[in-house]
């Protein structure tokens, strides 16, 4: 487990080396831990080592995990990175503290009710397939302004910023720069891009979070 450790202080200096040369803070970056398919063993030398931020992909996957590791570190912040179905929104809102996957008004207005409901209010982003990859989550980008005006007007969400996954064959820049360009329009600070293979080059076009994998766990069996 220690080269979980060696390799979570390498992403962390590549990160404050990639946020220097954009000329912005290292705190301006957040690393998101994703630790989807590893069990809490792997996950506990990363959060003795300091990482309070994590990404599951999956919500039943995260359930087994996570209520334990967050009763005993409070201050453990869990984000929802994965695809959402409506039927889950319960079980979302009631695990994670940030939801970046938001992409449709039946998700909405589940997350909307599910909130309500429960007065639990975890942070949102909206999810936009950069890509316009049919098989892949996320709201064309064409459709963001009015996703984002019915997420606000008719469901009463607050979302906070954008997340994007380039698709895996092509140059992730011009997929993190229209991100870039779709938040400024919309006026949203947030901008959840890059992993493990391009996180420094999202970080040159703006990404305040970053989601890491593979680079700190090691290769998924």
């Amino acid at each position: 487990m220690t080269d979980a450790v060696d390799r979570l202080n390498d992403v962390r200096a590549r990160i404050a080396a990639a946020a220097r040369e954009a000329g912005r803070p290292a705190g301006d970056v957040t690393l998101v831990a994703v630790s989807k398919t590893f069990e809490a063993e792997a996950i506990r030398p990363v959060i003795d080592a300091g990482q309070r931020v994590f990404g599951e992909n999956r919500i039943q996957e995260a359930q087994r995990k996570w209520p334990a590791l967050k009763a005993a570190h409070p201050d453990l912040v869990l984000h929802l990175i994965g695809p959402l179905q409506s039927n889950k929104a319960a079980d979302a809102v009631a695990l994670f503290d940030v939801i970046e996957t938001v992409d449709r008004d039946k998700i909405a207005a589940a997350l909307a009710a599910e909130m309500a409901k429960q007065d639990r209010r975890p942070r949102l982003s909206m999810q936009v397939n950069t890509g316009m990859e049919p098989q892949k989550a996320g709201i064309a980008p064409a459709e963001a302004a009015g996703f984002l005006a019915r997420c606000r007007d008719t469901h009463g969400l607050a979302i906070e910023g954008l997340m994007c996954i380039p698709p895996i064959d092509e140059n992730p820049g011009p997929h993190f720069a229209l991100l870039h360009k779709l938040a400024g329009e919309l006026g949203l600070t947030g901008l959840s891009m890059g992993m493990s293979g391009d996180y420094e080059t999202a970080i040159a076009f703006g990404a305040t979070a970053v989601r890491v994998g593979s680079a700190i766990f090691g290769s998924r069996g």
